[in-house]
Order: structure tokens, then C-alpha cells, then sequence
């Protein structure tokens, strides 16, 4: 038996279909009917819809033109990042201000450390509270599931769904995932799916009755892992939320230039692989820094809040843009340098709405190939120059 004092209370928060919730806040003629937000277009997607319209069979990462003929009333909207990357950064505010330790886990998702709240204040009537201020001061509606981990917690935030709350006692883990079907647990991708419901493996009790030698040698470490989290054991911790998080680059070059083609370049290269490593973290930024060192070793940096992305043809633009403001001495430059900020986790369904299908799957086949044989084994032309005035070479 957990002693009390050993007892972790993590709560999961999450909006519920944040982007639709966002258009009906700004217009509320939307609530209650059909709504589908992507693209437009012969080849555009569905990026997230509204239950109404789910209740036709619509959904994420669907042809619009398949959409459209399964719910025809429906409203279709382009979709704004940036007001749902303005709302998550209000939301995240909300929730930080008013908890312990948050996680905020992506856009519209956070994990809550409780743990020590439940001896003073009592963590169901404390998580209650912050959902209702989130929901006062935002606008949107917000669910979550109180447990004694990450993983329970994040699987009965869909069961508290739309807008509720639902509570899994300590020691109940196990019996709580016992009946879910296996598609339900973190972590089983598509393939893996396949490869269990062949062997008759279709709830999370039967893969956690597997003996764990026995799927370490069908999954690997993967197996063990499953393993462990279908019986309800989770101890991974809350990771601090801070908008301070970042990736970065930097050149410096042998010999001090003012070649525009040359600078433009280079900072692309430090962008495009910036941003293979952002989709390879599964993370978005919101925020875009470019830096410049002159010859005579004065820096300057200017930084440009964005909706949140990881999309090259949309963070080399704003890095470009940037450059442009804060290039104006006309002096001889040393050094380039590109950051990416704010970053939270992201997913495709964001970029649903940036792109059609075909370039979401372009940038997976694009990074797959990096993946495989290196960054750069497959780059824009620009960025193919011979790194003639690179330090060192």
C-alpha cells in the first residue's frame, strides 16, 4: 500500500476542441452547429472539427472534399493561429499563475504537480477551481482527469470530455485501463496496433497480462514500456513550464562579409535545419530570434512573436523578414545566428491548416531522408553555396 506521504496527485488539463472552441468564442453564432476548420481547395484537409460535425463521420486529416459531402451543412473555416496561439498563451498564463508546477504538454494541454495540495486544500476542490477560472477569464471550456500519474490522467481526460472532469482513485489505475481498447494507451502507434490485434491483443488487460520477456522480444524496449504503463505505472515527472526554452544557431565566418546572397543563405541553412530538428522533437516555436555580429563585434538581435509553427516556408519567411528590419548599418558581418523560442509540443494537426496533405507528407518525406542520411542530404538551392567564408574553413 502507498503511504500518504508517498502519494503523487497529477492532474491533466485539456482544452476541448481548442481551435473550434476559439472560433465560436469570437463568433457565437458557430455553437451548437456543424463547424470544420482547414483548408480550402481541391487537395486541403481537415485540421479538427466540432463534435456536431463528428457525429457525420468527419475527421482530422480528412479530404475536405470527403468532409463536405459527408456533413454539407456545415461551416468551413480557414482557421487563425494567430488567435488560438494568442488564446494558448492565455490559458497557459491562467493556469501557471494559479498552480504549483505546471507542464504545459502542447498547445492545448497541460500537466498539473498537485502533490502536497491534497493535506491543506484538497486537490479535487483545488483543480475544480482552476478549471472554472480558466473558464471565467478565457472564455473556452477546459476538461481534466485528477490521478496519480501522467498516463491516467491524460487517458481520462478523454473520458471527462466535452467540458467535465473525472477522477481515478489511487490503486485503481490498473482496473480503470483494464476495459479501454488498446488504441487508447500513449504511445501504441499505428504499426504496433496492427501487430497486437493480430495476436488477439485488443484491451489494455490483455497486454498487460503478456508476460513482460515476452514483449521485450516482440517490441524491444518499447515492449517493457508498455508493459509497465498498461499496468498503470507511470512515475515520469512534471517538466516545468517556461516560455524559455529553445533551439539555436550560429556561424561565424573566416572572413567578415556583406554579401547579401551569401548572409541570406546562411541564415536559411541555420532555419531549415533549425526546423528539421523542431519536427524531429515533435515541438512548435512561437517565437523567432535573428542575431548579427558586425566586424567591429557590435551584436545585435531582434525577435518576432509568431503563431506557433514548425513549418519551414513559414519560419525562413520570418526569419528573412527579420534580417531585412535589422540589417541597416551596411557594415561587414562577422556572424549570423537564428533561434527558435517559446517552444511547446506540437502536432500535425496544426499544420493541417498551413498546408495540404501532399506538403505535410513532403515535409515527413523530406525529414525522413534527413533522418536517414544526414541533414544535409537534401536542402534548398539557396542554401547549396560553397561555404567559402565559413570560420575555419
Amino acid at each position: 500500500m502507498i503511504r500518504q506521504e508517498e502519494k503523487r496527485f497529477i492532474a491533466h488539463m485539456d482544452l476541448d476542441t481548442f481551435f473550434v472552441s476559439v472560433e465560436r468564442l469570437r463568433n457565437s453564432s458557430l455553437v451548437g452547429k456543424p463547424l470544420i476548420i482547414g483548408g480550402f481547395g481541391d487537395r486541403a484537409v481537415v485540421s479538427t472539427c466540432s463534435y456536431e460535425a463528428r457525429a457525420f463521420g468527419v475527421h482530422s486529416a480528412m479530404p475536405m472534399k470527403l468532409a463536405m459531402r459527408l456533413c454539407p451543412q456545415a461551416t468551413v473555416l480557414k482557421g487563425d493561429m494567430d488567435s488560438y496561439s494568442h488564446y494558448s498563451r492565455l490559458v497557459s498564463s491562467i493556469v501557471k499563475e494559479n498552480v504549483p508546477l505546471m507542464e504545459k504538454a502542447s498547445i492545448d494541454e497541460f500537466y498539473i504537480d498537485l502533490t502536497g495540495v491534497d493535506r491543506f486544500f484538497g486537490c479535487s476542490k483545488f483543480i475544480a477551481e482552476v478549471k472554472e477560472k480558466v473558464r471565467k477569464e478565457s472564455g473556452l471550456p477546459i476538461s481534466y482527469a485528477l490521478a496519480s500519474n501522467k498516463l491516467i490522467s491524460k487517458v481520462a481526460t478523454e473520458d471527462a470530455k466535452p467540458d467535465g472532469k473525472k477522477e481515478i482513485a489511487h490503486g485503481l489505475e490498473r482496473d480503470y485501463l483494464a476495459p479501454l481498447k488498446i488504441g487508447r494507451m500513449p504511445g501504441i502507434g499505428e504499426k504496433t496496433s496492427i501487430l497486437l490485434q493480430q495476436m488477439g491483443v485488443h484491451t489494455i488487460k490483455l497486454l498487460a497480462d503478456i508476460p513482460v520477456p515476452m514483449l521485450y522480444n516482440l517490441l524491444g524496449k518499447n515492449g517493457a514500456e508498455l508493459s509497465r504503463k498498461a499496468n498503470g505505472i507511470d512515475p515520469s515527472p512534471i517538466i516545468p513550464y517556461t516560455e524559455q526554452k529553445s533551439i539555436g544557431a550560429e556561424e561565424t565566418f573566416a572572413q567578415d562579409t556583406i554579401n547579401m546572397d551569401f548572409l541570406r543563405a546562411e541564415l536559411l541553412k541555420l532555419g531549415e535545419r533549425l526546423c528539421f530538428q523542431l519536427r524531429q522533437q515533435k515541438k512548435l516555436t512561437g517565437c523567432v530570434t535573428v542575431k548579427l555580429r558586425y566586424a567591429n563585434f557590435d551584436t545585435v538581435s531582434k525577435q518576432l512573436v509568431i503563431p506557433y509553427t514548425a513549418s519551414d516556408h513559414i519560419l525562413l519567411a520570418k526569419t528573412k523578414e527579420l534580417f531585412g528590419k535589422l540589417y541597416d548599418k551596411r557594415l561587414l558581418i562577422r556572424l549570423v545566428g537564428v533561434r527558435f523560442s517559446h517552444l511547446v509540443q506540437g502536432n500535425q494537426q496544426i499544420a493541417l491548416f498551413e498546408d495540404t496533405l501532399e506538403s505535410v507528407r513532403l515535409y515527413q518525406a523530406m525529414d525522413e531522408i534527413r533522418q536517414r542520411y544526414g541533414e544535409r542530404s537534401l536542402y534548398r538551392a539557396i542554401t547549396a553555396q560553397e561555404p567559402r567564408n565559413k570560420k575555419g574553413e
